[in-house]
């Protein structure tokens, strides 16, 4: 059966028709900024006071794209008799995003916290050398990472926090005052007091009482056997 002349176009129109009539929803980017999850992969955010340049990230990278420096500073002791030990000062954290392929693995490796995902995506360059940004770009974004989701109410605690309240339970022993000593009187009183030898119980409880005669002295009233003869 031969089609009706016209009946693609009406069609056509019949589809703009229905278009025209329902909301649109597309995101006029940039003026509208998009809604990310919060654990959307955008670039790599670094909070420098928790890297201990231990080179982890970057031997762990599959795409060779973290480049770090550092050199090695000796720290005083803190008392005296004590020995000075180094540590490793970071000079440059860079992050090539033309070689990163965001698989995450330095943010999973890194030991201390250092390195987090941030939702932010508008780093576009139109030289491809600028896409490598230095340590300062990388501290900038650390301050867009979202905080973290709340945990369930019923979840034990963070080891961190067990571990900063125990610390804290034990300077606070540590600095209150000590227990209440007995008053100055009282110790003198306790000092004046005679000591009773070990065996005063029991010589108490052999020698007879006052008005006991002792087993051995006769009674007033018999007398003895030298005056009993006598008379």
């Amino acid at each position: 059966m031969a089609p009706i002349p016209g009946s693609g176009l009406a069609k056509g129109l019949a589809v703009t028709l229905r278009t025209m009539t329902k909301k649109s929803v597309t995101a006029q980017y940039p003026d509208a900024q998009p809604d990310l999850p919060p654990r959307t992969r955008g670039v790599i955010g670094l909070f420098e006071e928790n890297c201990t340049v231990c080179m982890l990230c970057a031997r762990e990278c599959p795409d060779w794209c973290i480049y770090i420096d550092s050199h090695k500073e000796t720290v005083p002791a803190a008392a005296p008799g004590g020995r000075e030990r180094s540590r490793n000062v970071l000079d440059r954290f860079a992050i090539d995003f033309s070689l990163c392929m965001y698989c995450g693995i330095c943010i999973e490796v890194c030991p201390f916290d250092a390195l987090f995902w941030s939702p932010e995506f508008e780093y576009a360059e139109t030289d491809i050398r600028d896409l490598t940004h230095e340590r300062d770009k990388l501290r900038e974004w650390m301050w867009t990472v979202p905080a973290p989701p709340a945990l369930d109410p019923g979840a034990e605690d963070p080891k961190e926090l067990a571990t900063a309240r125990k610390t804290a339970d034990k300077l606070a022993a540590q600095q209150a005052p000590p227990a209440t000593e007995p008053h100055a009187d009282e110790q003198a009183r306790a000092a004046e007091r005679p000591t009773r030898p070990q065996g005063d119980s029991k010589q108490q409880t052999d020698q007879p009482k006052p008005d006991q005669p002792k087993p051995d002295q006769p009674k007033p009233d018999q007398p003895t056997p030298g005056q009993e003869g006598r008379e």
